[in-house]
């Protein structure tokens, strides 16, 4: 069973990872925006954004709730490897259902390419 001795304990180390944790964040949403702004078709725009933002709201209202159902349930340290290892999961399946998302390069409407 996992304890919190086979994690960091170290607090600038947990705090580093955190951070960059956090960038990383931010370079997926931003590429994500980007994305959906540049490959929606101009009549659709407005409507495919509505949706995206509400699914980006809910994800993170359930993926608190998770976090802390799990929490509660097997413990801190072992929610969040769960929620570590599920976040790759996720990464790879994604990986391989949507090879296109996986070749992109640029940053640039489809249309103009």
């Amino acid at each position: 069973m996992l304890t919190s001795d086979t994690v960091s304990e170290t607090v600038w180390i947990s705090v580093a990872a955190l951070t960059v944790m956090g960038g990383f964040d931010m370079v997926s949403v931003f590429v994500r925006n980007t994305l959906v702004q540049l490959w929606t078709p101009d009549a659709l725009r407005g409507r495919v954004n509505a949706v995206n933002q509400v699914f980006v709201g809910a994800s993170n209202e359930l993926g608190a709730f998770r976090a802390g159902t799990s929490a509660a349930l097997i413990g801190v340290v072992p929610a969040v490897l769960a929620g570590g290892i599920g976040t790759i999961a996720v990464a790879g399946l994604w990986l391989w259902w949507f090879p296109q998302l996986r070749r992109t390069r640029h940053l640039v409407s489809p249309s103009s390419g």
